[in-house]
C-alpha cells in the first residue's frame, strides 16, 4: 500500500488521471499478477489448482492478486457451490478475456521482436 502523501502516490495519481492506461500498467506490474490471470484462462479455476500451476507463488500473493482482479472486474468469483467446505471458483469476464487476449498478442511480441540481452 503506499503512503497517500508521498509524492510517489502523487506522481502515480497524476499519471493514472492523465491516461488510464498508466492504471493498468501499474495493475499489470504487479508480480504474479499476470500469471494468475492466464491460469485462470487455462482453467485453474480453484484456489488449489492456481497454486499447483504457479508452484512458487505464496498463498498470501495469491489471495491479494485474486481480490486485485476481481476488484477490477477481470474475474469473477463463485462461492454459491453448496459444500462444505464451501468451494470457491473463478473464471474470467468478458472484460477479462479480451485483456487475457491482448496480454497474450504482447507476450508473442516480446518473445518474438525483443531481443534484449542478444
Amino acid at each position: 500500500m503506499r503512503k497517500l502523501s508521498s509524492t510517489n502516490y502523487y506522481n502515480q495519481t497524476f499519471l493514472e488521471e492523465k491516461c488510464p492506461l498508466n492504471e493498468l500498467i501499474h495493475l499489470l506490474s504487479k508480480r504474479w499478477l499476470t500469471e494468475v490471470l492466464f491460469s485462470i484462462e487455462e482453467g485453474n479455476n480453484r484456489f488449489s489448482s492456481l497454486k499447483d500451476d504457479l508452484e512458487h507463488i505464496s498463498d498470501n500473493i495469491l489471495a491479494d492478486r485474486l481480490k486485485l482482479l476481481e476488484q477490477y472486474k477481470l474475474i469473477v468469483r463463485n462461492d454459491t457451490i453448496r459444500e462444505i467446505p464451501t468451494r470457491v471458483e473463478y473464471a474470467l469476464t468478458p472484460t477479462g478475456e479480451r485483456l487475457s487476449e491482448m496480454l497474450d498478442g504482447l507476450c508473442k511480441f516480446s518473445e518474438h521482436e525483443m531481443k534484449l540481452g542478444e
